[in-house]
């Protein structure tokens, strides 16, 4: 009886903690403009061109990169993105981690002329 009574509990737990937390692709589409600002401005810095612009070319979720028993990092969000302006197109990784903390342009440019 005592088993089952905390097998139940830990059920409605689980149920209670998943219900409550947002999903991966709600975060991700949360830090998506974040993600496009941040490669438009390295974009309009690096190309020298103040009306660029830029759209996702795709999106993926990255687990942490340090996995231990007492601490974990943070999930991350990576995005390449376009960016096109002035008669030139560029590509830029952008990493988003899910705790908020800000987004920042990884790699280096790609020119396609």
């Amino acid at each position: 009886m005592s088993r089952t009574t905390s097998a139940a509990a830990f059920a409605t737990a689980a149920v209670a903690a998943v219900a409550g937390c947002t999903s991966t692709a709600e975060y991700m589409q949360k830090l998506e403009p974040q993600a496009v600002e941040t490669a438009v401005n390295r974009g309009k810095f690096e190309m020298n061109c103040p009306a660029a612009t830029g759209s996702i070319l795709s999106k993926d979720m990255l687990q942490p990169a340090v996995q231990g028993i007492r601490f974990s990092g943070p999930e991350r969000a990576e995005y390449t993105v376009g960016v096109s302006g002035c008669g030139q197109r560029a590509t830029y990784l952008v990493i988003c981690p899910l705790d908020q903390s800000g987004c920042w342009s990884a790699g280096s440019r790609n020119v396609i002329r």
